[in-house]
């Protein structure tokens, strides 16, 4: 089935395509936004490789067993027509309750029906205090009001 926006992208329909992604993540249902990547989609995430949908789906149930209350914020870096590159940042704790901030870059490529083949993401974690975090909505998608990357500084 069809997963738009579809290729070739627009900064409208790219900017689009990320804000999807950032809700389904959000969601941190793992069989829902599996959906999103191909049946053969691979990924490079940090030292973790994924060569299918169904290994995309575990990868994530299992991150957010261990990423407690998790927020993340996309924002576009650049496009062309089948490819997108986002910066990112999304917070989270431990079991033991120590707050992190993970810092990244994602470089995205669909299929012509908008389904995600490549996903390369780079990330970095930095131990942050509870009263620096800055992603305060309730567990779920980020509120249209809710500031992004570029105007929270990061």
């Amino acid at each position: 089935m069809p997963r738009p926006p579809l290729p070739p992208f627009t900064e409208q329909t790219a900017i689009e395509k990320i804000r999807l992604a950032e809700d389904g993540w959000n969601s941190r249902d793992a069989s829902k936004v599996a959906l999103a990547y191909s049946e053969n989609t691979n990924w490079r995430n940090r030292a973790h490789f994924v060569s299918n949908r169904q290994e995309a789906e575990a990868f994530l149930a299992a991150k957010w067993v261990r990423e407690n209350e998790y927020r993340l914020i996309k924002e576009l870096w650049a496009f062309s027509s089948n490819r997108i590159a986002v910066r990112y940042a999304y917070e989270w704790r431990d079991d033991s309750g120590n707050w992190f901030r993970s810092y990244g870059n994602e470089n995205w490529e669909f299929e012509a029906d908008g389904l995600m083949v490549n996903r390369f993401a780079s990330i970095n974690d930095l131990p942050i205090k509870e009263e620096d975090r800055l992603f305060h909505w309730p567990l779920g998608r980020r509120p249209d009001d809710h500031p992004g990357l570029s105007e929270l500084g990061l």
